[in-house]
């Protein structure tokens, strides 16, 4: 006589460690006319009411139940363990922030909305979707942690999120970076590494999805009740505002990374368009070069970008004594000198590096937030502040870049008549980390190859001082001018500097070699102006961007400090009504203007004057 049976036992959880495929509940090989979940077998039919998705068998109890007990028992804690690793990274990844001032342990003290949900889903789903979908969104899961992790990198170095559509060229720039600091050998090896990890992560992700989706199925009389426990916690805390820590215990972070990377990358797309609109209006694309600069002829006009220059160096309580007391005596040793000087701010759109988009910005009158914009003005044909000196006519315009090492095609578009980069400026001496030239050498050598030059023509010089350039270890030291020479001193006041990695374990004294660095750089500019200046020279220096957020600590923004210094009271009286603070540090209600107003006011100040 045959028996049937129909068990409430669970299916063996382990079974897809040792490589059994358990039919799934409900599958075609499980059931037969009598309804989901239940297997046909020979007798009559037992008046039994099943929960759904219970577990039906011929007869077969023990024989599910003799594997486990033969299994041995290393094998059981692995798959637990297995088990346990795939739901703690994906909790983990859920939960992850997109900051690392953020990843602390109340930012996994949370319930992630979008598991719960997930739970729910699988528990309706029918079998082979319920394949298909785990795989899906762990996979997306996995891609959207490593863009978490880029954000990390992002908002340590740059203060702002990965942009998926225009930051992918950023990573070239990193990979060079890399090269420089620890060499080809070494770059290479760091971007194989987080390449293979990135895949590995997404691999993974995906893998622990399914596992867990599996153990969610099996369990299903389980899961449910979990899943409605868990919703309607989360749902009482969203409601009341639950917080641990400052956090919010019920947590859709996820879903809110989705939306806003949706948002992101819709306004990426949107991007190129609305800056061909911007670009279409110029307000001196037409104007003649004997209109332009009038006020200015016959002058030696020097741009100076500081690098990292940022108003937390004149108002971070830190820093800003110091710096402050550098700026003040720069302004009574200048103004004995003769000169007068006015100050005040300008929002850069760029923070903690992206020095070429600073640039750019204050050149053209654009606004250059990204490198999809910056390849988009470089290609064109723009007129620069630069470029209209050139335009104008009466200026020798020349670019003094230390920290260019290879080829810049990009400099055609500046219109300078000759750029000077690291290669061409004769130093022999060592590298200060990232900077290949410490400033008071590139400030000489500018002196030796075109302002020292007897019966030199007018010039327009930009000038980038690179000392003040991230890592601010190991920084150089003032010599005399005469001491300069090729370069060579620098090998023993390098030796005598301090280790950047030492530096960078400790973030005080990363803010104390900042602040040391930016004394260098703006002492040499004073210096220099003070030795080789004359009643011609018009100083207009300013920071590209704020340092890093491990120096700024998310404050005081993106506003750098711009001065302009002239021995000629006509130069200053053109800027009289801008209302600029007098002397070298602007004050802390000194205006500020965005970035990429400034070429329009000192193209319209040095202008030709109406009656």
């Amino acid at each position: 006589m045959s028996l049937r049976i129909r068990t409430r036992q669970p299916l063996d959880t382990d079974a897809a460690v040792t490589g059994e495929d358990l039919p799934w509940p409900g599958s075609p090989e499980r059931a037969a006319d009598n309804g989901p979940g239940e297997a046909v077998t020979d007798g009559p039919e037992p008046a039994v009411d099943d929960d759904p998705g219970e577990a039906v068998t011929e007869g077969r109890g023990d024989q599910l139940r003799a594997p486990r007990a033969e299994r041995p028992a290393a094998a059981r804690a692995m798959a637990r363990v297995t088990t346990a690793l795939a739901a703690l990274l994906v909790f983990a990844a859920l939960l992850l922030p997109s900051e690392l001032g953020r990843l602390t342990p109340g930012a996994f003290a949370r319930i992630p909305g979008e598991a719960v949900l997930a739970a729910a889903v699988l528990l309706v789903l029918p079998p082979r979707p319920g394949r298909v979908v785990p795989v899906l969104a762990g996979t997306g899961l996995g891609l959207l942690t490593v863009l978490r992790l880029l954000d990390m990198g992002f908002h340590s170095v740059l203060a702002r999120p990965f942009d998926p559509v225009l930051d992918w060229i950023l990573l070239d720039d990193a990979q060079a970076f890399l090269r420089d600091s620890v060499g080809p050998v070494g770059a290479i090896g760091a971007a194989t590494a987080v390449v293979v990890l990135a895949a590995a992560l997404v691999v993974l992700m995906a893998l622990a999805a399914l596992r867990l989706s599996r153990l969610v199925v099996r369990h299903s009389a389980a899961s449910a009740c979990g899943t409605f426990v868990l919703g309607t916690v989360w749902i009482l805390c969203a409601a009341l505002g639950a917080q641990l820590a400052g956090v919010p215990v019920a947590a859709d972070s996820t879903a809110g990374a989705v939306q806003s990377r949706a948002r992101q990358v819709h306004a990426g797309l949107k991007d190129r368009q609305q800056f061909a609109d911007e670009a279409g209006v110029d307000a001196f694309r037409d104007t003649p070069g004997d209109q332009l600069l009038t006020g200015l002829r016959g002058k030696d006009v020097l741009f100076v970008f500081v690098e990292s220059y940022g108003r937390s160096a004149v108002q971070d309580p830190a820093m800003a004594p110091q710096i402050g007391d550098v700026l003040a005596d720069g302004t009574r040793r200048l103004r004995a000198a003769g000169y007068s000087s006015r100050s005040a701010f300008l929002t850069s759109p760029t923070s903690g590096g992206g020095s070429w988009l600073a640039h750019s910005t204050f050149m053209s009158g654009l606004w250059i937030k990204n490198q999809q914009r910056y390849r988009n003005l470089t290609s064109g044909d723009r007129l620069t502040l630069t470029g209209a000196f050139r335009r104008a006519g009466g200026w020798r315009t020349v670019g003094i870049m230390p920290g260019v090492t290879r080829s810049w095609p990009e400099g055609k578009f500046y219109g300078l008549d000759h750029v000077y980069d690291s290669r061409e400026l004769g130093y022999q001496g060592p590298k200060f980390s990232w900077t290949p030239v410490p400033d008071q050498f590139t400030l000489s050598a500018f002196e030796r190859l075109e302002h020292g030059r007897r019966g030199h023509e007018p010039l327009m010089a930009e000038i980038v001082l690179a000392s003040s350039h991230n890592p601010w270890a190991p920084i150089p030291t003032a010599v005399g001018w005469d001491e300069v020479g090729d370069g060579s001193v620098y090998h023993a006041i390098k030796d005598a500097g301090k280790d950047p990695e030492k530096v960078w374990q400790d973030p005080d004294q990363v803010r104390t070699e900042y602040r040391r660095a930016i004394e260098y750089s703006l002492n040499s500019l004073v210096s220099y102006v003070k030795e080789y200046g004359d009643d011609d020279t018009v100083l207009v220096f300013l920071g590209d961007h704020q340092p890093v957020p491990t120096v700024t600590r998310g404050g005081l923004g993106r506003d750098v400090p711009i001065a302009v210094v002239a021995r000629d009271p006509a130069v200053l009286d053109r800027i009289s009504g801008w209302g600029w603070h007098e002397g070298l540090k602007p004050g802390p209600d000194a205006p500020v203007w965005r970035m990429d107003t400034f070429r329009d006011r000192f193209l319209t100040a040095y202008g030709p004057r109406s009656p």
